[in-house]
């Protein structure tokens, strides 16, 4: 977009206005301009802008349509994010390099987007901080004053300095209290406020002959910054005419690239006095920038300015000169005079080339009118000398299509391309402007015919199999897919997503996974958990970016693995409020070894991580009871005495075999009662259970003994079935272990309503649990509870084996009734120690 300055006539404006409007109702592509204003010296990475927002448009169209800042526009100062459509600041901005005296510093960024090819301009206006305090050139200046001066005079003091803009750059001075001076400011446009000492009492060299004076600038900061400088007047003697310019103003235009030494203008001044005081002395002002300094010079004798190095009117169009003519009395006098210096623009600049757009490779079957690429062409001359007309080499399938900006053309198809025939043109841009003489260059490009879209994506793997380790991070990556496509570029492209089928049963899971589109990487959006699902599969299809898209799927095959993740739960003791606690009461008369109670507990774990062990965690007397770690029986070391307490609390502690264990608590409170109170409050607790079983037990026991005999014939048969068929595949999926020999280390009974459980663990085969009812790693038995005819307590006895690992079936009984549980007889690594009966 070209920037009219005030030079251009209301007619060419219209001319503008016109030519856009054409531009709106015949081209189909859409030019944004978008402004943002930051902070100089901000931080890299510090946020401009939203552009995905601003151009509407998703983040995703961003990448897939290429959109980035054209190289060159304006340095790289800024970058964009195609991950979240930001514009960020690439590096730290000094407004003051970046615009030097502009007042509004503005940088214009060029940006496109491919697919359709569009360009769009965005302008960042940065904003001035107040990061500089205003300085002096010098520490100290020195003014020689006639003590002759009248009250009234006025001396032009050295401005101070400031690269800040605005209300940041100078706002006051202030002169130190004194008796003679005071201080004025004068605006002077661009250059800012100009500190004017004037004199409003006399001065008398006999009575002072020097003054010091401190001149400090302000800046308009909040705080605001300052400096100063020590200004020294010396009282001199009497000279008392100023040297008096001969012309009211100057103004005079010269070329650009003149030649060194080329004269500018010549200045004079006279002084009406005699002698040295009337001699003239020709300067540059106090106040005339280092640029300009290095520009001009002028001869202090003959008051000839003249130009001492290259003037190019694209940095400047005009210069103001102070030229200050002083006097050789012993106290000179001087004034000064500015001089207006107007640049006259020449055509040394030639035009460049800019690819502002390219599509390096075009499609054999590209339709006639295409566009390839987008081309910019900037000439800094002005006028006629930076108009620039613009063709392509011959021989060449394409074309140039004008845009209705000045000084922009598509490269668009003429005729239809054949990639067998030619597969890359090498085409040349030609510009030159309108200048006298003309100025011309040219710039090649490469464009590459490519092939169309006919390979599908293809896996790496076929079937995909996963094994994630159960409580998992949600959120974070647990396995990925890869495939790859035989085509380039965009039909190499390939997207990842997962196949959503309504109808599999396991959506549930296949929803708390996430795919990552571009990486393939499967995320986790909740925690696996293997208690409640062990294994599930879905498929993940693969889709390129050629148009049309081909894809392919691939089934992916998820099996979860367990952790200790399950504390110990506590089946009994358990208080009417749910509490862990109860409450046994045994007779004096009890000997050693008699079974008090049992502590029953069962883990949703498998494994080792469900091996539940059992110890005392506090205990009132430990000579008088034993647990046993493996069965959670509690017995008496020795018989009771009359001396023992009434009253015992026991503090039972559950724990698994996890690599970090997990325990529960139980508190048993044991009572000692006089047997006869024993047995009334034992009958009375289980008469009723006694009268309720009584009417059943018969027919319990035919359908018992019925159940088994059948049970015993299927469970052989199933047994030998499934060790030959599932028992490896099932163990070395799950539970993988090298030191596993194949035995049932221990097991948990409890009783919930007409069935009885028994937790079993680490990795009872699955052709051991032959019980209908079992699941995982519980068996649920036969209930063969006898009637309370039996007393007394009866020791555990092997009624039976089998051929599983030393598996044997144990039976324990006292006076409230018997109980029987499948043991592990001791191999290897895994012996508790004991007689599996116990």
């Amino acid at each position: 977009m070209k920037k009219y300055n005030g030079r251009d006539s209301s007619g060419g404006q219209r001319r503008l206005i016109v030519f856009v409007a054409a531009f709106i109702l015949t081209w189909s592509k859409v030019y944004a301009q978008i402004r943002y204003s930051i902070a100089e010296e901000v931080k890299e990475g510090t946020v401009v802008g939203n552009i995905a927002k601003d151009l509407g448009l998703d983040k995703a169209s961003l990448k897939e349509r290429g959109y980035r800042i054209v190289e060159g526009s304006s340095g790289p100062f800024f970058s964009v994010n195609h991950g979240d459509g930001l514009l960020y600041v690439d590096r730290v901005i000094d407004r003051e390099k970046v615009c030097e005296r502009s007042s509004v510093c503005v940088i214009q960024l060029k940006t496109l987007l491919e697919n359709p090819l569009e360009i769009h301009y965005v302008s960042v206006e940065v904003l001035d901080i107040n990061d500089h305090s205003p300085s002096f050139s010098v520490n100290a200046s020195r003014l020689d004053i006639s003590e002759s001066a009248l009250p009234g005079l006025r001396l032009q003091l050295q401005a101070a300095h400031d690269p800040d803009v605005g209300s940041f750059s100078i706002q006051e001075y202030k002169l130190s209290a004194n008796d003679h001076f005071r201080l004025e400011v004068k605006e002077r446009g661009k250059d800012g406020k100009i500190p004017i000492l004037v004199l409003f009492k006399s001065l008398d060299r006999e009575t002072k002959s020097k003054h010091k004076l401190l001149l400090s600038a302000f800046d308009g900061g909040k705080p605001s910054r300052s400096g100063a400088v020590e200004i020294w007047v010396h009282v001199l003697d009497v000279n008392d005419n100023m040297p008096v310019f001969t012309e009211e103003s100057y103004s005079v235009l010269l070329n650009e690239n003149a030649p060194t030494g080329t004269t500018v203008v010549k200045v004079n001044a006279t002084d009406l006095d005699e002698g040295t005081n009337s001699e003239i002395v020709y300067t540059l002002g106090n106040n005339v920038n280092s640029r300009i300094r290095e520009l001009f010079r002028v001869d202090p004798h003959t008051g000839v300015i003249t130009v001492q190095a290259l003037i190019d009117s694209e940095l400047e169009e005009s210069y103001e000169i102070d030229i200050q003519a002083s006097d050789k009395g012993s106290a000179p006098l001087q004034t000064e005079k500015s001089i207006t210096v107007k640049i006259i623009d020449l055509n040394d600049n030639t035009p460049q080339i800019e690819v502002t757009s390219f599509s390096r490779a075009i499609a054999e079957d590209a339709r006639l009118g295409t566009t390839v690429a987008l081309i910019s062409v900037l000439d800094k001359d002005s006028g006629m000398n930076g108009k620039v007309f613009c063709s392509l080499g011959e021989n060449v399938p394409f074309t140039l299509s004008p845009s209705s900006q000045d000084n922009m053309y598509s490269i668009v198809t003429k005729s239809s391309l054949d990639r067998e025939r030619q597969s890359a043109y090498e085409v040349t841009v030609f510009a030159k402007d309108a200048g006298v003489p003309s100025l011309s260059s040219e710039k090649s490009i490469t464009i590459v015919v490519s092939d169309v879209n006919d390979n599908r994506p293809e896996f790496s793997l076929t079937p995909y199999t996963f094994y994630v380790t159960e409580n998992n991070s949600p959120g974070q990556s647990v396995f990925s897919v890869s495939a790859f496509d035989h085509d380039e570029s965009n039909n190499a492209h390939i997207s990842y997503h997962i196949v959503r089928n309504e109808k599999e049963k396991e959506q549930l899971y296949i929803h708390s996974l996430n795919i990552n589109s571009e990486t393939g990487e499967i995320l986790a959006l909740k925690s696996f958990d293997f208690e409640t699902v062990k294994s599930f599969h879905f498929q993940v299809a693969a889709t390129d970016g050629g148009s049309p898209p081909l894809s392919s799927n691939v089934t992916v095959n998820v099996f979860i693995l367990d952790q200790n993740d399950n504390a110990p739960a506590i089946l009994y003791p358990v208080s009417s409020n749910g509490s862990s606690e109860g409450v046994e009461e045994i007779p004096r008369n009890m000997k050693a070894g008699e079974l008090v109670t049992k502590v029953r507990a069962y883990d949703a774990d498998i494994g080792y991580n469900g091996w539940l062990l059992f110890s005392f965690g506090q205990v009132t007397d430990h000579s008088l009871f034993s647990l046993d770690r493996y069965t959670g029986q509690i017995r008496t070391l020795r018989s009771l005495t009359e001396t023992d307490e009434a009253e015992h609390r026991l503090l039972i502690l559950v724990k698994d075999n996890g690599n970090i264990s997990l325990s529960a608590t139980a508190t048993v409170t044991v009572k000692l009662v006089e047997p006869k109170e024993a047995f009334s409050a034992s009958d009375v607790k289980s008469a009723a259970k006694v009268d309720q079983e009584e009417d059943n037990v018969t027919f319990y026991l035919i359908i018992t003994l019925g159940s088994v005999s059948l049970l015993f014939v299927i469970s052989i048969i199933v047994l030998i079935a499934m060790q030959c068929s599932k028992s490896t595949e099932y163990t070395s999926k799950y539970l993988q272990e090298t030191n596993y020999d194949g035995t049932l280390c221990h097991s948990i009974q409890y009783r919930s309503g007409d069935k009885r459980y028994m937790l079993v663990g680490p990795r009872m085969s699955i052709g051991s649990t032959i019980v209908p009812g079992s699941q995982a790693n519980t068996l649920v038995l036969p209930d063969r509870r006898h009637t309370s005819g039996e007393k007394g307590p009866v020791e555990g006895q092997e009624v039976g084996n089998g051929t599983d690992g030393g598996l044997h079936l144990c039976r324990y009984g006292d006076e409230r009734g018997t109980s029987e549980s499948i043991m592990a007889a001791p191999s290897g690594n895994r012996s508790i120690g004991r007689r599996p009966c116990r």
